[in-house]
């Protein structure tokens, strides 16, 4: 008997979200055990001792229930941004709190805006919830086409879903520049801001947060624990509302119990611990900076950084490129965005990854 069943034609035509290669697969294609992870944008040194510490004290108990308001949590992020309890949402991953944005201010038939290269769920959420998505293409020279970005944010979409640092390209936009993308926003339409790697913007880049405070536009911004704090596999992120209604509505989009206890936990620890991250992420915009400058010198083209990855293109497909790495031992990140299928993205790992890195990619370029 052949299937009955209806399935909702928006969830059912969405386009996969590519979530990189699994280190146990990457292993056995590879055919070895020395794997540079440089593909999901992970913390290469870890998390903060303090956050194994709380993990292992009586604190933590996986028989209870957690928080389902993540009251502490909250709490803290509050006392450290200036900002009211209830204006905070934490969510499973910022990836969660993109979902609860699309579920509760998009009905069948709006419009959002984005760019393109996107991150997939930005596109994704939009269309499961039955809208359509405009997409803005970066410039030639990588980075932020603000002319079109404002034609598209003056058309008024619902939904403005931009990251900076953008991923996966890289670049942030300054002042000026969200300012001008700011001024765009029409009324009833909602300006989120994705900036799961603003840790990793260079010292004196723009406060977006304080400059979206400071304008009556209605907005979100994402953050999350996953990429500077080390905490990807806990996942554990967070929404800061313009206001309060905002928070509401969001938080009643998403499912009860939703960060578990551990990560709850965890992401309090990890905010006491501010120096650990402030000095991994050095380390790793050091190496972010020597990594793009041995790669320019291998003459790829190199997207400017502000994240812990760089966005460069390969000499011909990405996907040939990322296979020929992985059989050397190195997961990337092949972009497989229409027309943007000579893109590669790449982890700023260790050192030790890095070089290997930049030695592949050297051989690879004199065949």
């Amino acid at each position: 008997m052949r299937n009955a069943l209806i399935f909702n034609p928006h969830v059912a035509s969405l386009p996969p979200y590519n979530a990189g290669m699994n280190i146990a697969v990457a292993r056995q294609a590879a055919g070895r055990d020395d794997i540079a992870r440089l593909a999901s944008n992970e913390n290469p040194e870890g998390c903060s001792p303090a956050v194994m510490k709380a993990l292992a004290s009586p604190e933590f108990q996986p028989s209870r229930y957690a928080d389902p308001a993540c009251a502490a949590l909250r709490a803290a992020l509050g006392r450290r941004l200036g900002l009211a309890d209830a204006e905070i949402v934490a969510g499973n991953g910022s990836e969660e709190l993109i979902a609860a944005v699309a579920r509760a201010f998009l009905v069948p038939g709006d419009r959002v805006a984005t760019v393109v290269p996107s991150f997939g769920l930005h596109e994704i959420e939009p269309l499961a919830a039955g809208a359509g998505v405009v997409k803005v293409p970066m410039t030639p020279a990588f980075g932020f086409d603000l002319d079109a970005l404002e034609q598209a944010i003056a058309a008024a979409p619902r939904i403005v879903f931009l990251s900076s640092p953008w991923n996966p390209v890289g670049p942030a936009l300054d002042g000026p520049a969200l300012t001008r993308l700011l001024r765009a926003v029409r009324p009833g339409t909602l300006f989120v801001l994705d900036e799961a790697y603003f840790e990793f913007a260079d010292p004196g880049s723009v406060d977006a947060l304080a400059l979206l405070r400071a304008s009556p536009v209605p907005h979100v911004v994402l953050r999350t624990f996953s990429k500077a704090y080390g905490l990807a596999g806990l996942r554990v992120g967070y929404a800061l509302c313009s206001d309060a209604e905002i928070a509401r509505v969001v938080a009643a989009a998403k499912t009860p119990f939703n960060v578990n206890a551990a990560a709850q936990i965890a992401a309090v620890a990890a905010l006491d611990d501010e120096a650990w991250m402030k000095a991994s992420v050095e380390r790793l915009r050091r190496e972010r900076i020597r990594t793009a400058a041995a790669l320019a010198r291998l003459g790829l083209r190199v997207a400017e950084s502000q994240t812990n990855f760089l966005f460069f293109e390969a000499r011909g497909d990405s996907a040939e490129l990322a296979a020929a790495l992985l059989r050397r031992g190195i997961i990337v990140k092949a972009w497989r965005e229409p027309g943007y299928e000579r893109f590669v993205r790449a982890t700023i790992g260790t050192p030790g990854d890095n070089d290997c890195l930049i030695a592949a990619l050297g051989e690879l370029a004199r065949r």
